[in-house]
């Protein structure tokens, strides 16, 4: 029996061992358990407990006496008596299952539904009539209100076959091209089919309509989801009158509230696999689902996995035993899995020996075959000089390594080192050493530039780092590892100037706490200066001058900044007071100014004119310039004032309208005697 634990839940795997042949002797069976011991600690629950080559389906009657399973080669189904531990009877099928239920409440009447459409009914004796469906069936569920069967499969129908009038019904016609799986509630008998599409369609078997569509395809995708085609529904199972759990071909669980379309939770296998079964534990309030690789539990309401299991072979099915903690899968081998876990529930009646049994290991833990070996790698071998041993029995080969027994190890580690003792000692030394140090103070090392900034920059970060550690709260960067700001503390440029003007108004309180920081650093610089001169002698503590001072109240704070104002007035009026004696002993000389060139010289009354101007209202500026021409104000018919704005020209426009004026003339006058030289020779021609 091999023992897991994952959460700290246990997980007993009763199955495990390797199992003996029937065809050995007492006599024999007897030595091998004295020589071998796994076959000395392995438990077998049930007799014969396995498939000729894989088991594909099992299942528990309703009373819990018997367990039934299907496998192959060749197609067969087994029942087992829980209260005898052992194979009650075998039979044989020409084709194989796909999948079978239960009718009674004991193993007297089974249907089975196989890959070559036939649907084959056994009674308590043995076989009792077959039938056939039109299309390949994938699935189907017993109505027990009707006694109707409901298969789907490779068929966009839904077939009946009521076992009362033993005839086919009339089918209900959905709109998926193929069904997967299909389930009815045991509480309102509602049935439930799932689609290749992705889809839930749901039916109410007394009208045959259909009452409720699901697309659980759109649901499954979500932002962490990765998946390559359409997923489809293969698991389906109901939870009293108003859950129900979905799974699909890409490995998602999705849970539903019958009266909403959008799922409770949406649970992900992550491994990309089809779910293959969905199982219900309501002691936890837990969903057991598994694919082909791995059974997870997990808890319905927030999707917290509870505990797992992975199988050393792929899972067909697993088949949870009613109110206990006993687990069974159907895997691609030939042994039936069982595990048996406590945090679930007590052990079946019919094996309550399990426990006292998992009781007494728990208290008795054993240890590990792996506990008397150590595990090396090559290159340990080779510095501890075992490499010559590859190959022997002394190494066994695992991974990227071997194992070798634990004894051996010590020793060939004492040989090759032999004063790993003295190295340990030291170790051991300088590790008190460094716990010792961490109670001194802790130096900081400030920068060379605004050595009074930083320390003030590290004093609000650990104030900022006790209260975000109160209120749990990120911590913000610093501006000393910021590298944005790493020239303020590199660059003398940027030396703050305490003594400026602007510095002093907004620090009132800048001399006290400069002092307090000068001490800080007078003490902080004569700590290193210790440390350097002997590294092993205990440092002594800082000043507490800083913590013993309280802070200064409004009133302080007022007095402070009216003394810092009165200093700065001081300071200005001295400063004046210098200035007039240096204006005071200079001659002033006159200064002779260049006028460029096309340009007249304007005294300065013009300029006072201007300013006159200004100074006036709009209106009086108005009315001189109506007198002066540049401005005409006058009534439109609309009873509105239009004014009319004639711009004053400069001298060079005025230079320039002149010369143009002249050239103007000019050419008229050229023009005039040119006319008058035309008019002479016309007559002169004329006379001649």
């Amino acid at each position: 029996m091999q023992v897991s634990s994952l959460n700290e839940v246990k997980i007993y795997s009763l199955s495990a061992g390797r199992s003996l042949p029937e065809w050995l002797s007492d006599r024999k069976k007897r030595a091998l358990q004295k020589k071998d011991v796994d076959v000395r600690r392995r438990i077998e629950l049930i007799q014969d407990f396995e498939m000729p080559t894989v088991s594909t389906k099992i299942k528990v009657s309703r009373d819990g006496q018997y367990i039934m399973a299907v496998g192959t080669y060749k197609p067969r189904v087994r029942c087992y008596d829980t209260y005898q531990l052992s194979q009650k009877f075998e039979r044989c099928l020409d084709s194989e299952v796909v999948t079978f239920e239960i009718l009674s409440d004991d193993y007297s009447k089974i249907v089975f539904l196989q890959c070559g459409r036939f649907v084959e009914f056994h009674s308590q004796h043995g076989h009792y009539y077959k039938t056939r469906i039109p299309k390949f069936g994938r699935d189907f569920s017993y109505h027990y209100p009707s006694c109707d069967l409901y298969f789907v499969g490779a068929s966009s129908e839904v077939y009946r076959l009521n076992l009362e009038q033993g005839r086919f019904l009339n089918s209900l016609q959905t709109d998926a091209s193929e069904s997967n799986v299909c389930d009815i509630n045991p509480v309102h008998f509602l049935f439930a089919m799932g689609t290749a599409e992705g889809k839930v369609e749901c039916w109410d078997p007394r009208t045959r309509n259909r009452v409720g569509l699901l697309d659980c395809a759109l649901s499954s995708v979500t932002a962490d989801t990765e998946i390559d085609s359409l997923p489809s529904i293969s698991a389906l199972k109901f939870d009293g009158a108003l859950n129900m759990a979905v799974g699909t071909s890409t490995g998602q669980v999705l849970l539903y509230d019958l009266r909403s379309s959008n799922p409770l939770i949406v649970k992900d296998h992550h491994y990309g696999l089809p779910i293959k079964s969905i199982q219900f534990q309501r002691q936890l309030d837990l969903i057991i689902s598994a694919d082909s690789r791995i059974i997870k539990m997990w808890n319905k309401d927030t999707g917290k996995i509870f505990t797992s299991m992975e199988p050393e072979y792929d899972i067909n099915d697993v088949c949870l035993y009613p109110n206990s903690g006993m687990l069974m899968t159907a895997n691609e081998a030939p042994k039936m899995n069982i595990y048996y876990i406590p945090v679930l529930g007590p052990a079946p009646k019919w094996c309550s020996f399990l426990d006292n049994l998992t009781e007494e290991l728990e208290e008795n833990p054993e240890s590990t075959v792996y506990d008397d070996y150590k595990f090396v790698t090559r290159k340990d071998l080779e510095n501890l000089g075992l490499a010559h041993l590859i190959g022997s029995s002394l190494l066994r080969a695992y991974m990227h390594g071997f194992f070798m027994d634990i004894r051996l190890y010590h020793k060939a580690k004492m040989m090759a080192n032999p004063f790993a003792y003295e190295e340990y000692r030291r170790e051991k030394i300088r590790q008190k050493i460094e716990e010792t140090r961490a109670q001194r103070v802790q130096l900081k090392k400030l920068p060379k530039v605004n050595k009074e900034l930083a320390l003030k920059l590290i004093e609000e970060e650990g104030e900022e780092q006790q209260v975000t550690r109160k209120r749990k709260q990120k911590n913000l960067p610093s501006l000393l590892k910021d590298d944005r700001f790493k020239v303020m503390f590199e660059n003398p440029d940027f030396q703050v100037d305490e003594q400026s003007e602007e510095f002093r108004l907004l620090n009132p309180l800048v001399s006290k706490i400069s002092e307090k920081r000068k001490r800080k650093l007078k003490i902080l610089e004569e700590l290193e200066a210790q440390e350097q001169e002997d590294e092993e002698e205990p440092e002594g503590k800082a000043s507490d001058a800083e913590s013993s001072e309280s802070s200064d109240d409004e009133k302080g704070w007022v007095e402070e900044v009216r003394k810092q104002r009165k200093l700065l007035r001081q300071e200005e009026k001295v400063k004046r007071q210098e200035r007039f004696k240096e204006d005071q002993q200079t001659l002033l000389k006159p200064q002779f100014f260049e006028i460029k060139e096309g340009e007249e010289f304007r005294s300065f009354k013009d300029s006072a004119k201007k300013q006159k101007l200004m100074k006036k209202t709009l209106g009086d500026r108005l009315k001189l310039e109506e007198k002066l021409g540049t401005l005409n104000v006058s009534d439109t018919t609309v009873g509105s004032k239009q004014a009319t704005f004639k711009l004053k020209k400069s001298e060079q426009q005025k230079k320039q309208q002149e010369a143009e004026k002249q050239h103007r003339q000019e050419r008229k006058a050229l023009r005039r005697s040119a006319s008058h030289l035309k008019s002479k020779r016309g007559r002169g021609r004329r006379f001649h």
